[in-house]
């Protein structure tokens, strides 16, 4: 007999997660390289390299854990139908990975060229904007609803999930802005050598996404969780 279609999903919802975390911890480790004044400027332009190149896999995983999401709320037994009318009709699950085919196309476009195709850079931000909102006022909805949707199982969990899920873009977006200086700092180290001042620019931008990179970190782990274990749930 073979595997149900439903565990599939959720198996690629956890590779997702898996790759989506393993990748941040690579382009954290990497970072430290390209902001130590040790390494000459070659030697820390190939860390960049390199930091660049795993950076591109947690932002993959990041647009793809959107629509297998809403695949497995459509494939769940317990929660795919309210009102007497199914919540996730298969256009709806078909129109969420178009758009994340979409979405994926620019974040690629944008992460390759480093913004500087500015339809897809200034595309991929407005999904990015729309998705926290989107998601974030579903995730109120859903914790303060005593039936979300029409939906008796107490999803409580799920509306964790995707605030937590729009807090993980949304530190995205942080990291964006706050690196918006290293570019031209680190374009100076590799022709004008190291100085103090570009010293500090490279350190400041890098640690200042810290915060940031570790609101994504716990976001994920506790979306992991939340999906595992579905507290509180009528199932």
């Amino acid at each position: 007999m073979g595997a149900h279609p439903h565990g599939w999903w959720i198996l690629l919802h956890l590779v997702l997660f898996v790759f989506w975390l393993g990748g941040d911890l690579g382009v954290f480790y990497s970072s430290r390289f390209v902001i130590d004044p040790t390494p000459t400027p070659a030697a820390r332009s190939a860390a960049l390299g390199i930091m660049t190149g795993l950076d591109l896999a947690p932002k993959i995983c990041l647009v793809l854990f959107l629509p297998s999401g809403v695949t497995l709320m459509a494939l769940e037994p317990h929660g795919a139908h309210a009102f007497g009318i199914e919540l996730f009709p298969w256009w709806s699950v078909a129109l969420a990975w178009v758009v994340a085919a979409i979405w994926l196309a620019l974040t690629i476009v944008t992460h390759r060229t480093h913004g500087r195709v500015r339809p897809a850079y200034l595309g991929d931000l407005v999904l990015r904007v729309t998705v926290v909102v989107a998601m974030a006022g579903s995730g109120i909805y859903t914790l303060i609803a005593t039936e979300p949707f029409g939906v008796t199982t107490n999803p409580k969990w799920l509306g964790a999930k995707l605030l937590l899920y729009a807090a993980a873009v949304a530190a995205g977006l942080g990291i964006r802005m706050t690196l918006r200086p290293f570019g031209s700092a680190f374009a100076t180290l590799q022709t004008d050598g190291s100085t103090p001042e570009t010293e500090r620019v490279l350190t400041r931008s890098v640690d200042g996404c810290l915060p940031y990179v570790w609101t994504i970190w716990g976001s994920v782990l506790a979306a992991a969780a939340l999906g595992v274990l579905k507290p509180g749930a009528h199932l």
